[in-house]
């Protein structure tokens, strides 16, 4: 099973592609952002976004995405921007026919770590752990991005169960 996980933003968007191999272990396929210009409209910004994802998708093939949820923070502007950006996120993935996921940041900080209130470093060492890298992925948005395509596979191994 091979899983896109998205961390959402206009500024910059993580991916992250991870795959399951036969004897369960993890991989990581690809990783990084897709950057946009603030200086651009937004609509210009968005199409980027839209645009890329789709040639990641095409070109990577995943099985299923997962995307996390809005956290919503204090500056109300930063977060409808996110929300933007989070729509046309999700609007591309169900265009392609991807079976889509929604994690809260604590459901993926609970299923790499163990503990729901980890801190980013702790959830970047691990995830750098379970897929065997050398380093830490960079930038951070696209360890965010690996840490929710992880969390992805861990939960549709329980839905198989089911």
């Amino acid at each position: 099973m091979r899983s896109l996980g998205i961390d959402p933003g206009t500024a910059t968007v993580g991916y992250g592609l991870v795959e399951e191999l036969n004897d369960g272990s993890l991989q990581a396929i690809a990783y990084g952002v897709i950057k946009t210009t603030p200086q651009d409209p937004m609509w210009q910004r968005l199409l980027v976004i839209h645009e890329t994802l789709k040639d990641i998708i095409q070109q990577f093939k995943p099985d299923r995405a997962a995307i996390e949820e809005l956290f919503f923070a204090k500056n109300i502007t930063t977060a409808l921007t996110v929300a933007q950006g989070r729509g046309v996120i999700l609007f591309t993935l169900a265009q392609t026919g991807l079976t889509i996921a929604e994690y809260k940041p604590n459901e993926v900080k609970q299923s790499i770590t163990g503990y729901g209130g980890a801190k980013k470093p702790q959830i970047q060492e691990m995830v750098r752990m379970l897929l065997g890298l050398d380093d830490i992925p960079q930038p951070d948005d696209a360890a965010d991005a690996l840490a929710i395509a992880i969390t992805d596979i861990h939960q549709s191994r329980y839905t198989l169960l089911e």
